[in-house]
């Protein structure tokens, strides 16, 4: 295919520093109780996602919180009936609870908690990608910024993308597809969909290495290995389950092997370890051949959130340097990414009740 617009591969985004929070057991239960007390002042809610602390997961579901994917995170908010939303994960995240909650005050323990694939996709870039396919739709990951949102036809998370792609082909549209390569790439081959695909990618599924993968799974042959689509085709094609990260907790609830290899963010283990206790999670390798990983399954933005962020941020008041950390979208793209998004909402509606059959 002659591309009228080129889409070189991304550089790998440069990640910052892991710094993770460490708390002595008096430590944490102080703030926690602090926490816990300025939320009832201000009544706030907590949402967190799988990737964040063991720490903040816990806060979030002792509070009457949800840790969930990015998009039901959302959703729990807009259903909650708080007036404040404490988003623990990264800034499109953030960005995605304001959009569909823009009545509601959304913070975060850190406003530099960034995405690689967000910062991978710039929105003035996108559009001029838009612009030079106007008769494709344009199908977004949801980690990607408001503005990047706004310009889409669709947005998507890994539990739906194969579905509405699927759905989207068998109308007879072509599509684009961003930013990340290697979930398009998994895409396009399970629904057969004409896809140009935008070249970004995540720091941490891109790190796992096939040849280390099949040794570690030599070594422990009675396990199951989970992959995350946003993974190398080569990790991918060694999956007994590929899916987003509900899926892959659920299938260590429900697939009977003692042991699971697991290619994705290792913030999850906390909540798998829940559903699944006595079995073994092994993180998949991101060392070996070819490895140049900087951040080894652990995404060094989620890393960013913690309690005493958290507390810090609901202790300031907003106009202060901290600004209580809260997120702001233009009405214009605000109003534009709703509508890219609640499509998605009614598609995954519409499924359910029965109303869209995919079949096969």
């Amino acid at each position: 295919m002659s591309l009228a617009f080129p889409v070189p591969v991304k550089p790998v985004i440069q990640p910052p520093p892991m710094v993770e929070e460490v708390l002595t057991a008096d430590e944490r239960a102080a703030l926690k109780a602090r926490i816990k007390a300025l939320m009832k002042q201000q009544d706030a809610v907590l949402v967190a996602h799988y990737y964040t602390s063991a720490d903040l997961q816990d806060l979030a579901e002792e509070t009457g919180g949800c840790v969930s994917d990015s998009l039901e995170m959302a959703r729990f908010g807009h259903a909650h009936p708080a007036k404040t939303l404490i988003v623990a994960g990264v800034k499109f995240m953030g960005e995605t609870a304001k959009i569909l909650n823009p009545e509601k005050r959304v913070i975060m323990p850190d406003l530099g908690a960034d995405c690689s694939l967000d910062l991978a996709c710039p929105a003035d870039e996108f559009a001029a990608f838009c612009d030079a396919y106007p008769d494709r739709l344009s199908v977004v990951y949801a980690n990607t910024s408001a503005a990047v949102k706004a310009r889409a036809d669709w947005v998507v998370t890994s539990g739906i993308a194969a579905k509405i792609v699927k759905h989207l082909h068998r109308q007879g549209h072509k599509l684009l597809w961003a930013p990340d390569r290697h979930l398009g790439d998994y895409v396009q081959r399970v629904t057969g969909a004409d896809m140009i695909l935008w070249q970004g990618s995540c720091v941490v599924h891109e790190a796992f290495k096939a040849e280390a993968l099949k040794k570690l799974h030599a070594e422990h042959p009675a396990a199951a290995v989970l992959v995350h689509p946003e993974s190398p085709q080569a990790v991918i094609a060694l999956a007994d389950v590929v899916g987003s990260t509900t899926q892959l907790i659920d299938a260590v609830r429900t697939l009977p092997n003692p042991e699971f290899i697991v290619a994705t963010d290792n913030g999850i283990f906390h909540k798998m370890r829940a559903a699944a206790p006595g079995k073994l999670l092994l993180e998949a390798p991101t060392a070996g051949e070819g490895a140049t990983c900087t951040s080894c399954a652990h995404c060094p933005w989620m890393a960013m959130n913690g309690l005493r962020k958290l507390a810090a941020v609901l202790e300031s008041p907003a106009g202060d340097k901290n600004g209580g950390n809260e997120i702001h979208i233009e009405e214009g793209i605000r109003a534009r990414a709703a509508v890219s998004i609640q499509r998605m909402l009614d598609f995954a509606a519409a499924e359910k009740a029965g109303k869209i059959q995919l079949g096969d």
